[in-house]
């Protein structure tokens, strides 16, 4: 597959493990072993198993009937919303929780931004009965407190991150400290993002989206490929998942959604493929937003698990060579949106979704076109947020 990562850990130029020695023993013996627990019977057979039965699986594929009059065209949304514990996190904890266990490993360390892969990471370290250690944003444990209290319910410990703008990037720095300081747990990363393998693997798991809508498509439509695949991207773990199986499909459409947050030129933003240059962060080569001495810029974004301020090497490669169709969306284009799917199609979503849906007031449709739209999550998380803007609404 032309996109797929290679034998050394890039996408194109974007990628590699950065890391340091203590962690190379650890990183060496996921590179070494991922793979082959991943495609074993047995892996397989469980994973599929609690995809369907725990989590939920396959989330359907709903045809938007009011959405699709609105925009004059053909909507589906993927329901990512619907798994267990509301997003689509849950498919990649799951994956990682069994390889973990594969490793013989029983303790684990998450990252976290809005909180919806730390409620993820402690449902499945529940299930498994393993230790877990959720890193989370200070400021993201004010704005996710629902997310918060389910994790420490799950049984795991939130501990917070205080440095910086103590949010997602903040998260990832202090989870990693930890790992430095334990090397015998396992670091069970959210996104498309870290060293080599995490990227591939977290794609890999994630996968399972675009598997879905290929098959739900031929069923609905007679045809497996839509003409657009809408996505937010952050990190850009659910992009991944809903791209994977059309990457090579030149003629379907890759949307990518950045938080331009006040404004792409704002100052305020996360909107890294805008503004970023090349750069390490959290042990790979990718874009980064960063001044002009190579520091880290704070990104900012109304969606906690969108102000991170790089990116999943693969998307920087998509974006490099041009495969994907950049677009970016301020928080109140979000919360517009947001209320717009709520009230004609009775769907509450993440605010990282919120901005998915935004696009389709900026894109321009032909009737017969297919369209589908990811919707990573489900929005009760965010509620405080919606409800601090719904006078505006009303």
């Amino acid at each position: 597959m032309k996109y797929q990562v290679n034998e050394k850990g890039y996408y194109g130029k974007f990628g590699g493990a950065f890391i340091p020695p203590m962690l190379q023993p650890n990183v060496k013996e996921l590179e070494d072993n991922y793979l082959k627990i991943i495609q074993s019977e047995a892996f397989q057979k469980e994973y599929k198993e609690l995809l369907q039965d725990y989590v939920g699986r396959p989330s359907p594929l709903y045809y938007a009937k009011n959405l699709s009059n609105k925009y004059g065209t053909h909507i589906y949304l993927k329901r990512e919303d619907l798994n267990h514990t509301g997003a689509h996190k849950i498919n990649n904890t799951i994956g990682q929780i069994l390889i973990a266990k594969h490793l013989g490993k029983k303790k684990i360390i998450a990252e976290t931004g809005a909180g919806q892969h730390g409620v993820a990471t402690a449902t499945a370290c529940a299930l498994m009965g393993m230790e877990c250690t959720v890193i989370m944003g200070a400021e993201d444990i004010k704005r996710q407190a629902p997310n918060v209290s389910r994790m420490k319910m799950l049984g795991a410990t939130v501990k917070p991150a205080n440095s910086g703008s103590a949010t997602l990037k903040e998260a990832v720095d202090e989870a990693l400290g930890y790992w430095m300081e334990d090397p015998t747990a396992f670091f069970l990363i959210g996104s498309v993002v870290g060293p080599h393998p995490y990227p591939d693997m977290v794609a890999r798991l994630q996968s399972v989206i675009s598997e879905e809508i290929k098959k739900q498509l031929k069923e609905k439509t007679g045809k497996e490929n839509p003409d657009t695949i809408i996505a937010c991207v952050g990190g850009g773990s659910n992009a991944t998942g809903a791209f994977y199986h059309f990457l090579d499909d030149e003629e379907v459409e890759l949307v990518v959604v950045e938080s331009a947050g006040c404004g792409v030129n704002s100052g305020k933003t996360a909107a890294t493929l805008h503004l970023g240059k090349e750069g390490v962060l959290h042990g790979s080569k990718t874009i980064l937003m960063q001044d002009e001495n190579g520091e880290v810029i704070e990104p900012y974004s109304i969606s906690a698990g969108l102000d991170y301020p790089g990116v999943g090497p693969l998307f920087a490669h998509l974006n490099d060579v041009g495969r994907i169709k950049l677009i970016s969306v301020t928080d109140d284009e979000a919360l517009n949106s947001a209320y717009e799917l709520t009230r004609i199609e009775g769907i509450i979503p993440a605010l990282e979704s919120s901005h998915a849906v935004a696009v389709l007031s900026k894109m321009k449709f032909k009737k017969d076109q297919v369209v589908v739209v990811n919707l990573s999550g489900r929005g009760d998380k965010d509620l405080e947020t919606y409800m601090k803007s719904l006078k505006d609404y009303e």
